[in-house]
C-alpha cells in the first residue's frame, strides 16, 4: 500500500489535517498549544519512562509493546539514558506528576546505582546491565562481543542529568558533587595547533575505547550537532578553553567535499580565525548540522538557553532549520507529515533519519528508509522517490518552542491517522508513513527529549537553572551573545 492509497483508506482528513499545519493564517499559528494536551502528553510519556526503569534504579534503552502485558525493557541503559532519567524524574515533580518525596526517592536510588557503575577517566562506559549495573560485555539476544567505550556525547547527557537532579535535591548535590568531580572533558579534548589544524583541530574526540586507551579517528567538529552539550560542559567548568568554541564548524570548509557549497566568509572572533559559512534551503540561509536531524539542532537548546542568548544567531537558524523540515515532508517529499530524526525503524531496527540537504555529510541523513537522497544543483527527487519516509514524533516536541501549532498539529495527525500514541505511555518511535506501520518501540533518549521538551514548555526554564548559573552565564554565554551566524 503506497503512500496516497493508505491516506485514502485512513480518511482524507489525514492529509488536510497535516497541510493544515503549515497553511494556517499566521495569527492562527501563534496561537499557544492547549497545556491541558501537553500535560495530558507529559504524563502518559513520564509513565513509559518509569517503565523503562528498573528496580537497582537504571533506565534501560527501550521498551517492546508488542507482546501482551506490561512492555518488556531491554537489558542495557547507556549513559544517556540514565540522564533522560534524572531530568525526567525532576520535571516530573516540577509539573506535579509526581510529589516532591517520590522525586527524591527516585533520584536518590539513580544517583546509588550511578556510583556503583564501573568508571574510567571519571567518565561511564556505553553499555551496562539496567538490573545490576554490570558492564556489558556480550550484546543481549546476539552475543556479540561489546568493547568498552567511552562516549564524548553520552557523558554529556548523563552530567546533564546529574547537574539537573543536583539543582533540585539539595540533599543530593554532595554526592554527584563527588560525582562529577573526576569528570574532566580535556580528556576527550585535542588540543588547537595552528602548525597542524588537522592533528591538532581544538575539537572533542568522538570517544575512547578503554581496552587499549584508543581515541576515536574522528572529532566532533561540526558546531550544530549535539555534541556541542559536551563542549558547553566542558568551557563552563574550565576543563576547556573558550576558543574550543569558535573552533567548531559552522560549516565545513569551502575548499571541502560537503553536502552543499556553502556561502559566508571568514571573520576573526576572540583572536581565532573562523569560516562563517551557512548553507541555504528553499531561500533561507541556516547552520546547518552534521547529518540534516532535528535532534542534532534542537536538543541542545532544551538546556542551554541558546535562543535566549543567541536571538540574531542561534535563535535564528533554530526556526529557520524547523521550517525546512516541516518544508521538506509536506513539500519537497509530500508526505503529508513531517519530523526527521534518528529513531527506531517501524520495521525494527535503528536509523539516523533527517533532511539530506541540512546536512554537511555528502549524503547524509535522508528522511525515509530506501535513503532519498537529494544534490546540490540539481532538481529535487520526485516525492513518488521519497518511499517509505519515516516520521518519529520527538522531532515534532523538538520544534514546540518554534512552530507550536504546527507541532502539535502534526502529532494529533500522527496520533489520528496511524494510532501512533499509547494510552498511559505517550507515542510510539516512529511512523512508516507510507505503509502506515507503527514502531512497536519506545525508546528512552526520545521519551527523554519529549519530557524535556513538554517541561519546556509548560514551565519555562524548570530544566534550564544549572545551565543559566556559574559557568555557563560567565563561560558560556559572552560566547553565545559574541555569535554573529551569516545568515
Amino acid at each position: 500500500m503506497d503512500r496516497r492509497t493508505f491516506l485514502t483508506a485512513a480518511g482524507t482528513g489525514a492529509a488536510a489535517l497535516s497541510l493544515g499545519a503549515v497553511t494556517a493564517p499566521s495569527a492562527q499559528a501563534a496561537t499557544p498549544p492547549d497545556p491541558r494536551l501537553l500535560h495530558h502528553w507529559f504524563r502518559d510519556t513520564y509513565r513509559s519512562l518509569e517503565a523503562m526503569t528498573t528496580d537497582f534504579g537504571l533506565v534501560t534503552d527501550k521498551i517492546d509493546l508488542s507482546g501482551p502485558g506490561a512492555p518488556a525493557q531491554s537489558v542495557q541503559p547507556s549513559p544517556t539514558n540514565i540522564g533522560c532519567g534524572l531530568w525526567s524524574t525532576v520535571a516530573a515533580a516540577g509539573l506535579g506528576v509526581i510529589g516532591e518525596a517520590a522525586m527524591i526517592r527516585s533520584l536518590t536510588r539513580t544517583v546509588a546505582a550511578v556510583e556503583k557503575l564501573e568508571r574510567h577517566h571519571g567518565f561511564w562506559l556505553n553499555w551496562y546491565d539496567a538490573h545490576d549495573g554490570s558492564v556489558l560485555t556480550q550484546w543481549p539476544g546476539t552475543g556479540d562481543p561489546v568493547r568498552p567505550f567511552l562516549s564524548s556525547v553520552d557523558n554529556a547527557w548523563l552530567v546533564t542529568g546529574l547537574r539537573i537532579a543536583a539543582d533540585a535535591a539539595p540533599a543530593l548535590r554532595a554526592r554527584i558533587g563527588r560525582i562529577l568531580a573526576t569528570a574532566d572533558w580535556s580528556y576527550f579534548y585535542t588540543p588547537y595547533d595552528p602548525a597542524d589544524p588537522v592533528a591538532g583541530p581544538g575539537q572533542l574526540r568522538g570517544g575512547v575505547w578503554t581496552d587499549t586507551d584508543e581515541p576515536t579517528p574522528h572529532h566532533y567538529g561540526a558546531l550544530n550537532t549535539e555534541p556541542r552539550m559536551a563542549s558547553y560542559l566542558g568551557i563552563a567548568d574550565g576543563s576547556l578553553p573558550r576558543d574550543h568554541y569558535w573552533h567548531l564548524l559552522r560549516t565545513m570548509l569551502p575548499e571541502h567535499e560537503q553536502e552543499q557549497k556553502p556561502g559566508g566568509g571568514y571573520v576573526t572572533v576572540d583572536g581565532v580565525r573562523v569560516w562563517n559559512g551557512h548553507y541555504t534551503h528553499r531561500g533561507r540561509k541556516v547552520v546547518p548540522t552534521w547529518g540534516g536531524s532535528m535532534f542534532e539542532a534542537l536538543m541542545v537548546p532544551l538546556f542551554v538557553p541558546e535562543p535566549e542568548w543567541s536571538p540574531r544567531a542561534w535563535g535564528l537558524t533554530h526556526h529557520r532549520y524547523v521550517r525546512a523540515q516541516i518544508d521538506h515532508g509536506l513539500r519537497e517529499a509530500e508526505y503529508g507529515y513531517w519530523g526527521f530524526s534518528p529513531s527506531n525503524v517501524p520495521e525494527g531496527g535503528y536509523q539516523e533519519y533527517g533532511v539530506d540537504a541540512l546536512g554537511m555529510a555528502v549524503d547524509g541523513h535522508a528522511s525515509n528508509t530506501d535513503r532519498t537522497h537529494t544534490t546540490d544543483g540539481e532538481p529535487l527527487p520526485a516525492p513518488s522517490a521519497f518511499t517509505n519516509g519515516v516520521v518519529t514524533p520527538h522531532a515534532s516536541f523538538l520544534a514546540l518552542p518554534y512552530a507550536g501549532r504546527e507541532a502539535v498539529a502534526n502529532l494529533r495527525a500522527l496520533e489520528r491517522d496511524f494510532g501512533a500514541y499509547e494510552d498511559g505511555l505517550g507515542f510510539r518511535d516512529s511512523v512508516n508513513v507510507s505503509t502506515g506501520r507503527v514502531s512497536d518501540f519506545m525508546l528512552a533518549l526520545d521519551q527523554g527529549m519529549v519530557i524535556a521538551a513538554l517541561a519546556q514548555q509548560l514551565r519555562p526554564g524548570l530544566l534550564q537553572r544549572p545551565f543559566r548559573t556559574g559557568g555557563f552565564r560567565a563561560r558560556v554565554r559572552p560566547l553565545l551573545e559574541r555569535e554573529r551566524f551569516s545568515i
